[in-house]
């Protein structure tokens, strides 16, 4: 890093992802443990910076010696193995800055989250500062971000057997397989199991949400709200169209909104004849991916609904869930997936029109490339905004 840089984020000040610390060796005392807590903070958070040798009260520099640089080192290097769980790697370089040396160490954002202290602690950011993780929802979304823990695969409380719709199933096992439940000869529990739609007796919600009869007598906030507001402002109390949250299985869900959406949008004229049929101000192949996207890779560890709401000038189309693991809207844009969901995501093209192979986002953006992504990763939001033309 060279030194104007460095300076740069000094007089920035101390963030989400910078972290000041004068010196973490006081004469013959120091404070691995201390240490290891911004490191485990900054692992199961967005990784960061943690800049040794500038006074976190009041920015100023104060350049550490040659011994002070060698031990601090050892110690930085012996806190991430020994005082946080699982270790992590660290990178250090020294840097000069107005003839003092600092340390500045970069510690990523982890991939087998959550970490925790030798104390058994976990730790997140919280602005400038850290906080505990005292929340088994935060930890099961910890959990899911590393890829050790799926929600669609975990049973459903009190569910059954009788809850999916067996009709509704059974087309989708002639579909997937091409062979009826006689030919493949083995029973309803036996076939669920198999497929990942039920842990012993019970649905995973997978099966709950595909094939469910009433899913959210289980999973209340699992569903659709859909409003098309007078204006701009979400704010504003006057609606064009307005209705209770939609229910049902994924499928009926997708239908739903897709049937709203389209009763609030404009047709518009693309011939010279009146008799020519209007089209679709934003072609349906750019919604159906989007909405598509919203229902198989929302974050379903977070007990909230997906929120499509149509103002004058564009649609949002809200998920619960920042994008997983290490994706960026720039990833997602050019094609990269990783399903946070598995179950769902290699069963769905057998009911919506839906591929799986990390093309949607792309081909929504091909046939209408007015479109916004925002990856809220504070508000544990990503938001799809499709911009929509003036009317004539």
């Amino acid at each position: 890093m060279e030194a104007i840089e460095l300076l740069d984020i000094i007089a920035k000040g101390e963030s989400s992802t910078v972290q000041f610390k004068e010196r973490v060796i006081k004469g013959k005392k120091s404070d691995a443990y201390d240490l290891a807590i911004e490191m485990v903070a900054f692992s199961n958070s967005q990784g960061g910076l943690l800049i040794i040798g500038v006074n976190d009260k009041t920015g100023a520099l104060s350049g550490l010696s040659f011994d002070e640089i060698q031990a601090t080192n050892e110690l930085l290097v012996n806190a991430a193995s020994d005082n946080v769980k699982s270790p992590i790697t660290i990178f250090t370089e020294q840097v000069s800055v107005n003839e003092q040396t600092l340390i500045v160490v970069r510690i990523k954002e982890g991939s087998d989250k959550p970490y925790r202290d030798n104390k058994g602690v976990v730790w997140v950011k919280n602005g400038s500062d850290k906080r505990k993780v005292v929340s088994n929802d935060e930890l099961l979304r910890m959990l899911q971000s590393s890829g050790n823990l799926a929600a669609d695969e975990e049973p459903v409380a009190n569910s059954t057997y009788n809850d999916i719709d067996i009709d509704f199933f059974r087309k989708f096992v002639q579909k997937k397989t091409g062979k009826s439940f006689d030919v493949l000869d083995q029973s309803l529990p036996q076939i669920l199991n198999n497929m990942g739609f039920a842990k012993d007796e019970k649905l995973t919600l997978a099966g709950l949400l595909l094939f469910g009869k009433r899913p959210q007598a289980f999973k209340p906030v699992f569903s659709v709200q859909c409003i098309s507001f007078v204006g701009n402002d979400i704010a504003g109390t006057e609606f064009r169209d307005s209705e209770p949250p939609f229910e049902g299985n994924l499928t009926e869900l997708y239908e739903q909104t897709m049937s709203f959406i389209f009763r609030n949008l404009r047709k518009v004229q693309v011939g010279a004849s009146f008799n020519i049929l209007g089209e679709l101000e934003i072609p349906k192949e750019a919604l159906e991916e989007l909405v598509v996207n919203s229902l198989l890779h929302r974050d379903y560890f977070i007990k909230s609904t997906i929120k499509v709401f149509i103002f004058d000038n564009r649609i949002e189309i809200i998920s619960p869930g920042k994008l997983p693991n290490t994706l960026t809207v720039e990833k997602i844009k050019s094609g990269t997936s990783i399903a946070r969901n598995p179950i769902l995501f290699s069963n769905a093209r057998y009911l919506l029109p839906y591929i799986g192979i990390g093309s949607g986002i792309p081909r929504a953006l091909a046939s209408y490339p007015k479109i916004d992504f925002v990856n809220d990763a504070e508000k544990e939001l990503f938001i799809a905004i499709i911009h929509r033309a003036s009317p004539a």
